[in-house]
């Protein structure tokens, strides 16, 4: 079977990898968004998606806009059976919906998480479960028909990093058995009044403070390693443990220092905090933060 890929960052590369490895698929083109600058030096940088079709001599399309006329008139001329689309950033006009049938494999249990941060929500709200959906799409934003998902555990402490790598699994194998399996699939309506939405993560988001212990963990489950967590002063909190959730204490006091460690308090609960970061400065063990701003017992972390 023909197929045309879209996708963009390493969630996309896996799951194009997967297909070039399927004996029975042949990617006839790939499309990804266009390179852009990337770190202090700005140096234009291709995305993994892009760098993985030229390894494999794929032909590589990277419009600004998906939609325009010429644009899609280009891609209408590339025969395929499907179009796979996974992390692309673009949405399809009706024209490219109708040249094949489009399935996009997004990273939670829809209609949950439509949108853009959806490991980073599962994460966020303290899921135990999630998974991911193969679904036929549509003009809406994550709102096709449900062809298929397939769920997993979330770990008590698991980092995004971990349930990003072991989503991308899911959705590569899901991918090929969709494909292989599409004329015996029953397609499932979603039921729009069980939908909830995530917006793209920004920087901001990483901002937190000690009112609460459990959605303090959970930010930092969700934002390490980017855009990571740090207080209104700019200090980032590195590696932390949730302690426990109950208690009431002074927001931000030290209640004890350990030998690699200290806990901190929270308005609700406590937490273990290791490393920090502050601003302009290398990451350091917490003990050494310490010592360096002569903090003690009782004292505030800041």
């Amino acid at each position: 079977m023909k197929i045309i890929f879209m996708g963009t960052p390493d969630y996309a590369e896996a799951i194009l990898q997967t297909l070039i490895d399927t004996s029975d698929m042949e990617v006839v083109a790939v499309y990804t968004q266009p390179d852009k600058p990337v770190g202090r030096k700005k140096l234009m940088t291709s995305p993994p998606v892009k760098v993985l079709a030229n390894e494999n001599s794929i032909e590589v399309y990277q419009p600004s806009r998906l939609r325009d006329a010429e644009v899609v008139a280009e891609l209408q001329k590339i025969e395929c059976d499907y179009i796979v689309v996974a992390a692309y950033g673009q949405i399809l006009p009706q024209e490219i919906l109708d040249h094949a049938p489009c399935i996009n494999l997004h990273a939670s249990i829809l209609p949950a998480y439509r949108g853009a941060s959806p490991i980073q929500q599962t994460l966020l709200n303290d899921d135990k479960t999630t998974g991911v959906t193969a679904m036929r799409m549509d003009i809406g934003l994550d709102t096709g028909d449900i062809l298929k998902i397939q769920t997993i555990d979330v770990s008590k402490d698991e980092l995004v990093s971990s349930l990003f790598d072991r989503l991308t699994k899911v959705a590569s194998d899901l991918t090929v058995d969709v494909l292989q399996n599409f004329e015996s699939l029953n397609p499932l309506v979603q039921d729009d009044s069980l939908s909830t939405h995530c917006t793209k993560i920004t920087k901001a988001n990483g901002e937190v403070n000690f009112d609460d212990a459990h959605s303090l963990y959970c930010k930092y489950r969700a934002y390490t390693p980017w855009p990571g967590i740090y207080l209104e002063n700019g200090l980032k909190l590195k590696k932390i443990k949730l302690i426990e959730k109950c208690t009431q204490n002074e927001s931000g006091k030290i209640l004890s220092i350990n030998s690699n460690s200290i806990v901190v308090g929270c308005v609700k609960g406590t937490i273990e905090v290791f490393n920090v970061q502050a601003p302009s400065k290398k990451e350091v063990d917490i003990i050494s933060y310490v010592n360096g701003k002569r903090l003690t017992l009782e004292d505030y972390l800041s």
